[in-house]
């Protein structure tokens, strides 16, 4: 019986290994191309997790037997993402949170929580699946790919569903970066209230940072701040997904669907980091961990989806991304004039 076992065993990993030795090779190239951008323009555009999903969608029509590699690159897609978000909270402070204020706190859960229903309901009059406007009101409420693909295991969509969304939403990210600096003149925003406005519109941290930093330093931090109570809209928002799943089917939700494990283990390593355990330069490695566990994962997601269902979708895509960020924008300087921290 243990011999049978070891033997089950083995040809399980050898199955799953050229989907992961396919996943981490793609994921190396979307760094080095990454890293070759930051060399030649002095800063990345187009982050590796971005790379990752388009050098991976393009492999995968090279692939003559895909099949050999889906058990990995599943594997690759589920487990490696889950981790990485475990981990990301060793980048999180919930004292540095808590010190925004109260008020702060909860005008960017009611920023939050409205954007999701108004980006659902844009996405859905525009004939996209609920999967895709799920996904969509998730990534442009809260933080972008991450929170695309955190949500996709609960509501169990499929990869050509996150891949869409990630590709339009990643697209529009990147401009809203170059953009958004042009709000400071026209609408006379002071430091306060500009790094607020980005920490609210823009998807990832990295990316808040190329935006606030021509403004000041101020802006800077108070965008950082504000960014982390977003990702960790995430969290209740899950659950909430969770135990809508439930109720459509009848069923109530296994706790482990209720709360899945990966945000449980993400509020653990914050506690963790917060009391002090964890310091700076070790929060530091297992952030690049993070990162490097993600991109993996992204490359995974690349190579288990089919182009030509993406570009079917695309213009409705589009439309529901870019009407869902108008809105966030202008829920977001909503908040700030309503906190009287819009002008100087």
């Amino acid at each position: 019986m243990e011999k049978t076992a070891h033997k089950t065993a083995f040809f399980e990993i050898r199955a799953l290994l050229p989907g992961i030795v396919l996943s981490c090779l793609v994921s190396v190239a979307a760094l080095a191309a990454e890293w070759i951008e930051r060399r030649l323009a002095g800063e990345a555009w187009i982050e590796a997790l971005v790379l990752a999903i388009l050098i991976g969608a393009l492999v995968r029509l090279a692939l003559r037997e895909p099949g050999a590699f889906d058990p990995g690159i599943a594997f690759s897609a589920k487990y490696f993402l889950e981790v990485a978000i475990v981990l990301l909270g060793a980048g999180v402070s919930a004292a540095a949170i808590t010190a925004l204020g109260l008020s702060l706190v909860a005008a960017i859960a009611a920023v939050v929580a409205l954007v999701l229903v108004f980006s659902y309901v844009i996405g859905r009059c525009l004939g996209l699946s609920p999967h895709v406007a799920i996904l969509v009101a998730c990534g442009n409420a809260i933080c972008g790919n991450s929170a695309i693909a955190a949500t996709a295991p609960v509501i169990r969509a499929d990869a050509d569903a996150v891949a869409s969304s990630i590709a339009f939403t990643a697209a529009l990210g990147i401009a809203t970066v170059l953009l958004l600096p042009l709000l400071v003149p026209l609408l006379g925003l002071s430091a306060t209230g500009y790094g607020i406005m980005a920490g609210m519109t823009v998807y990832a941290v990295p990316q808040v940072l190329a935006a606030t930093a021509p403004v000041s330093p101020l802006s800077v931090q108070i965008g950082t701040f504000v960014k982390l109570v977003r990702v960790l809209m995430l969290g209740p928002v899950i659950v909430v997904l969770s135990l809508a799943a439930g109720a459509r089917s009848g069923r109530r939700p296994a706790l482990h669907r209720l709360v899945p494990w990966f945000i449980v283990g993400f509020l653990v390593t914050l506690s963790i980091r917060s009391a002090g355990l964890i310091g700076p330069e070790l929060a530091g490695h297992i952030s690049l961990l993070s990162t490097v566990l993600t991109v993996v994962s992204m490359a995974a997601l690349g190579l288990g989806i089919d182009l030509r269902k993406v570009m079917e979708a695309g213009a409705r895509v589009t439309a529901a991304v870019v009407a869902s960020l108008a809105a966030l924008v202008a829920a977001s300087y909503g908040m700030v004039v309503y906190l009287s921290l819009a002008t100087a």
